[in-house]
């Protein structure tokens, strides 16, 4: 159960702290971090590294799983003063390249904090500090929490993924600490699945003998509306085909060709549904060779008992803050998706109110921000005190 007194008091510090959290913010989005380049993850994560030491002190447990190609995982554990243990799960890289912060510098513009990657998520990073200083200020009890920052989420986690389940094995809750939408907490997710189509046909000259060819840029537009007929709306499914290249000259027959596919899935069922019906796709020209490659990425997110027990507890938080807490479903996948496969409690967007993920418009609600530390806050509380 929840303590108004308590929250009236969590409140009254996440508003004291705005400053401070708006200057770690700043501070977090000068630290350029984009997906592909290593030498900036690894800076970049040293930077988070140094600032989570100096708000929470060193952690009990401390690891950095390597990257390789990709930044590193790390891991970082607080025990708690209470019941339960959070899983705090966080991304560090963003989607804006080398350089974005020259033209387009971190900046305050009225309500709106304004910075790549401000949104999308290095806020969520700062208010889950921020609500544990203030639990640890104030003498309420406080969960074991352990901090999971990785640097390859935005491609896909292709590195992370396994230091990520393995984390949540046993969490009582994973908090996903992702923007919210307009305030609202993401309890389902559509998995994604990431699929290339190559075509190989046989080159000829287009005007002297173009019998002797097989075009792959022909036979890929006859494959295309075989692959989007695959999508089911009215199931959750979508399909679309993003690139599609081919061919080395408009008076050559074209020899190869591809197509990037992007599938999303609210139904676990639709996945085998998908992978036959890409996988028996063939060109009606017997001389041309249809060859299929990805997977899925990510698994659907689907609220279990487990995450509408916390959601319920999250909503009771809300309420006594003054807020009604609402939840909604998003096409877009998290890691979140990882942690509610394994059957465990996950509420994801429990980050910034903002808006403009992955455009030049990303930017955080600085009203709204003491509310989102509260509101993490209120709930990891109510975890300890259960």
């Amino acid at each position: 159960m929840t303590d108004p007194a308590a929250l009236a008091r969590i409140a009254d510090l996440a508003r004291r702290d705005l400053p401070e959290v708006l200057a770690d913010l700043r501070r977090l989005v000068e630290l350029e971090t984009p997906s592909n380049d290593k030498a900036l993850l690894d800076a970049g994560l040293d930077g988070i590294e140094a600032w989570l030491v100096e708000r929470l002190g060193a952690p009990a447990e401390r690891v950095r799983h390597a990257g390789g190609e990709y930044g590193d995982v790390l891991e970082a554990v607080y025990p708690g003063t209470g019941a339960g243990d959070v899983l705090f799960l966080c991304h560090y890289d963003t989607v804006w390249p080398r350089g974005t912060l020259a033209v387009w510098p971190a900046a305050v513009e009225g309500d709106r904090f304004t910075g790549p990657g401000c949104f999308d998520m290095k806020a969520g990073i700062v208010q889950g500090a921020w609500a544990l200083r203030a639990l640890r200020e104030l003498g309420l009890p406080v969960p074991t929490v352990r901090w999971v920052l990785n640097g390859d989420e935005e491609i896909g986690s292709p590195a992370s993924r396994p230091h990520i389940e393995r984390a949540a094995a046993d969490t009582d809750l994973a908090l996903v600490l992702e923007p919210s939408r307009a305030g609202r907490v993401k309890t389902r997710r559509k998995g994604m699945g990431l699929f290339d189509l190559a075509v190989h046909g046989v080159e000829s000259h287009a005007g002297l003998d173009p019998e002797a060819g097989a075009s792959a840029v022909h036979a890929i537009a006859e494959l295309i509306p075989r692959v989007t007929a695959l999508a089911a709306p009215e199931r959750g499914t979508t399909v679309n085909v993003g690139v599609v290249s081919g061919g080395t000259g408009r008076n050559v027959v074209a020899g190869h060709a591809t197509a990037q596919i992007d599938v999303r899935v609210q139904d676990p069922a639709e996945m085998p549904r998908i992978d036959a019906g890409l996988a028996a796709l063939t060109a009606a020209d017997p001389r041309v060779r249809v060859e299929l490659s990805g997977g899925w990425n990510r698994p659907p997110m689907n609220p279990n008992s487990a995450t509408e027990e916390m959601f319920a507890l999250a909503r009771e938080v809300a309420a006594g803050l003054g807020a009604d807490l609402e939840q909604t479903a998003v096409g877009g996948a998290s890691d979140g998706n990882f942690v509610s496969a394994l059957g465990r409690a996950v509420l994801d967007g429990m980050g910034a109110a903002g808006s403009g993920p992955h455009a030049r418009d990303e930017h955080v609600l600085i009203s709204a921000t003491p509310h989102q530390v509260a509101l993490a806050a209120g709930l990891l509380t109510a975890v300890a005190a259960r």
